[in-house]
């Protein structure tokens, strides 16, 4: 589970697109990084294969990223998960470390100071969750996006046998990464460990035994045929072995999922460069929160007075796209490129487009994602995928599943304009490759979580308090994310109380509440989408306040996006001037009314049910 993570296929993070005119990686405005350094330092030769070195053995221990990426010759391989591979790569990554580090602040220009900072950024991020999160041994999360077959089988790179080839050679692969996965995950479990772990290993089981055969009928060779068919047999053992395993750990499980205040901090120094304590980063998510609902509150009583909140978000939701979801999402994506170029906002380097299609079966576990080939591709789609509810609920459900007009607006925006894929494209003109290939956790999901309340406040689709519901909707789910973060992690909040605040504060349905409640115990950096876009926000006020302050977001915008993808304190640095420290936007304290309307849910322990 990297925290920073190379472009590829993700339910959260984007990914480069084709490479076009190159723009350099700018230098900081200042000499943020030299620590009294001269800033007229030449640029030092070595620097660039020493990076270019630390990539290609990166490659070579992370080969499921290099395919991702472009670097086909890795198809079909898989990580080395035994113990001994396991330590191999830790002590890889301390002396890549060691190495990079050692070019000190005398040996570089100011350019190569920021590089340097963002590839260490990068190594802490993969040392933390292979050594200190104790992830390898406890957590089925470490190992399921190297397990996704989707780039063999939605990307087209090469011809369909050639991807059925890759495809072959990786279900060979699967048994023995199933055993060095079952090896290392050491019980008793988590509950919400065992239940995520089922999900994926079972249902690639399923995938294997439903979906794959069906995927490559077509090809007429017969030796690849009889070799798949071996292959597939094997692999639907091995992921279903993994996943009965998983169901028999399920009377032992436990709830001890948390990594505790000091790993938790330390996760933030190392992924994202954040340092704050941990109550005043508790404080800030609390007050975002109750921000989000006194503006919602507000909101709901322009477009349905008198009624509940509750209410009023399911009136939103019932004004549904036509068409569908798909159609809905196509015709929104039309406008939202034109609202971008109208009001001027963001350059939209080259003339990529998404597409948006039906999500292919054994990939529909999330209501939207979308999938950018990597940086080594060439001329390939991007595509914005849109789960259909399944066809065996019943028609209520099916419709409560189709999201209204107003929240399909800023799921467009997040995946799409000016989210995720318009960043891809500012990344891939950087003409550092890194930056083209790792981009952190709260970059990407900060950046495209922030542009949905920019769109607002810039007055798409009117600004209307139906589309203000809509855009605090997807606000107020990621509030509760960071606040259950930080309570099921360092506070002793149970999954229970997290699944009662998604309900209480985000007004999300059962399901979707026992989710997000289950996802913050595996993926802690949930966080990082509000805590990405309060930096971004922070970061985007100091740059404009001395630059014409709103008439200067595109400049803001254009430069933000140039840096590929670094912790956002580095992006900080760069901009202003200063040390890469981590500053927080926070609203000014809300009316006492508006206050007790939108308090936060109570701190665990303290009342029943609360959380």
């Amino acid at each position: 589970m990297p925290s920073l993570r190379l472009l590829s296929l993700s339910v959260c993070v984007a990914a480069a697109l084709i490479a076009g005119c190159k723009q350099e990686t700018p230098a900081p405005a200042a000499d943020a990084n030299a620590n009294g350094a001269a800033a007229t330092v030449a640029a030092n030769a070595d620097w660039q294969p020493a990076i270019d070195a630390f990539v290609a053995g990166y490659f070579e221990r992370y080969p499921t990223a290099a395919a991702n990426a472009g670097k086909h010759e890795y198809d079909g391989k898989l990580p080395d998960w035994s113990p001994q591979g396991l330590a191999a790569t830790g002590t890889w990554l301390k002396e890549q470390r060691a190495k990079i580090a050692g070019f000190g602040d005398d040996k570089l220009d100011a350019q190569q100071r920021f590089q340097r900072e963002y590839a260490l950024s990068v190594i802490d991020g993969q040392l933390f969750y292979l050594e200190d999160s104790g992830f390898p041994n406890k957590n089925p999360a470490f190992y399921a996006g190297d397990l996704s077959p989707s780039m063999y089988l939605t990307r087209p790179y090469a011809p369909l046998p050639q991807r059925m080839n890759a495809f072959v050679a990786y279900q060979e692969a699967l048994p023995k990464a199933a055993e060095q996965i079952r090896a290392n995950l050491k019980g008793p479990l988590p509950a919400s460990y065992i239940e995520f772990g089922n999900i994926v290993f079972g249902g690639l089981a399923q995938f294997f035994k439903d979906d794959a055969p069906k995927a490559f009928a077509e090809v007429p060779d017969t030796a690849l045929q009889a070799r798949f068919k071996a292959s597939n047999a094997k692999a639907i053992e091995a992921m279903q072995g993994l996943s009965d395993w998983l169901s028999a750990q399920k009377p032992q499980a436990t709830q001890d999922y948390a990594i505790g205040a000091e790993r938790f901090a330390k996760m933030l120094k190392a992924t994202e460069r954040v340092e704050l304590p941990l109550d005043q980063l508790k404080a800030i998510g609390e007050a975002d929160l109750a921000r989000n609902l006194a503006a919602l509150k507000a909101a709901c009583d322009q477009y349905a007075p008198g009624q509940a909140l509750g209410a009023c978000i399911e009136k939103v939701n019932a004004d549904k796209p036509q068409g569908g979801a798909v159609q809905g999402a196509r015709d929104q994506l039309v406008g939202l490129r034109k609202f971008l170029v109208d009001k001027d906002l963001v350059s939209i380097p080259g003339t990529e487009e998404a597409r948006v299609e039906e999500a292919p079966p054994f990939n529909r576990t999330n209501f939207a994602y979308i999938e950018i080939p990597g940086p080594y591709e060439k001329n390939l789609p991007s595509v914005y995928y849109i789960a259909p509810p399944d066809p065996s609920w019943p028609k209520a459900e099916q419709d409560a599943y189709v999201p209204g007009k107003a929240d399909l607006l800023f799921t467009s925006a997040h995946e799409v304009w000016p989210g995720h894929f318009l960043q891809s494209l500012h990344a891939n003109r950087s003409q550092w490759t890194f930056a083209q290939l790792f981009v952190g956790y709260a970059y990407a999901e900060g950046w495209a979580h922030y542009t949905e309340e920019m769109m607002f406040d810039a007055g798409v689709d009117g600004a209307t308090p139906e589309i203000h519901i809509g855009q605090l909707s997807n606000a107020l789910l990621r509030d509760v994310r960071f606040l259950s973060a930080i309570g099921l992690h360092t506070g002793g909040m149970t999954v229970a109380q997290s699944e009662q605040m998604f309900k209480d504060k985000a007004f999300q349905d059962p399901g979707n509440a026992r989710q997000q409640a289950a996802r913050g115990t595996y993926d802690p950096g949930y966080l990082n989408y509000t805590l990405g876009k309060l930096m971004i926000m922070q970061l985007r006020e100091d740059w404009t306040a001395s630059r014409g302050g709103r008439s200067a977001w595109k400049a803001f915008h254009d430069q933000f996006l140039s840096y590929g993808g670094p912790p956002v304190p580095l992006v900080r640095a760069q901009m202003m001037g200063g040390p890469a420290e981590t500053r927080l936007w926070q609203a000014p304290a809300a009316p006492a009314s508006a206050a007790a309307d939108a308090a936060p849910a109570p701190a665990p322990g303290t009342e029943s049910g609360g959380g």
